[in-house]
């Protein structure tokens, strides 16, 4: 597994002053996806656990509110592991923060019932459409994809989201 690269402090993607992870690697190729540089499985660097240990040394911080995990494709088969380790080691160490992830598969589809979804606060799921593009939509860039209260998804064994 690889990653693209990793924001010390963001302010885009997801609520409050963030980390982001950048995971190297997707299929789908959206038309006019905003990171196409992500999507070489064998671009990047290395993902290891020295890469974890720098992620959660930057989510230290008191001024970080949480973690944000995108692409590329954090949830392909081909890199779940790796983002579950990263999801997994960061909920242990702040219990208290956030943890945000985009991905382009169906939360109800692929994810609810990975072990991934046990650490996640916040999903963004669905591939971005060109065709359904809305500038003014909170945290995602076309309208067919959600933003998800995971925890709250678990619980009612539905989707809940934040907004619509």
């Amino acid at each position: 597994m690889r990653y693209s690269k990793i924001r010390k402090m963001d302010i885009s993607n997801g609520k409050g002053v963030r980390v982001s992870i950048f995971m190297q690697g997707c299929t789908f190729n959206c038309k006019n996806c905003f990171n196409p540089e992500t999507h070489d499985f064998e671009g990047g660097e290395e993902f290891t656990d020295s890469t974890i240990d720098k992620v959660l040394e930057l989510c230290s911080k008191d001024h970080i509110d949480g973690l944000s995990i995108l692409g590329g494709e954090p949830m392909h088969p081909k890199n779940i592991e790796g983002t579950t380790k990263l999801a997994k080691a960061f909920k242990e160490k702040f219990p208290n923060k956030n943890l945000w992830a985009w991905t382009g598969y169906k939360f109800d589809e692929y994810l609810k019932d990975k072990e991934i979804s046990k650490y996640l606060d916040v999903l963004i799921d669905g591939q971005y459409v060109d065709e359904l593009h809305d500038p003014t939509l909170e945290w995602r860039g076309s309208s067919n994809q959600r933003v998800i209260d995971v925890q709250k998804s678990l619980q009612a064994g539905e989707v809940v989201e934040i907004c619509k």
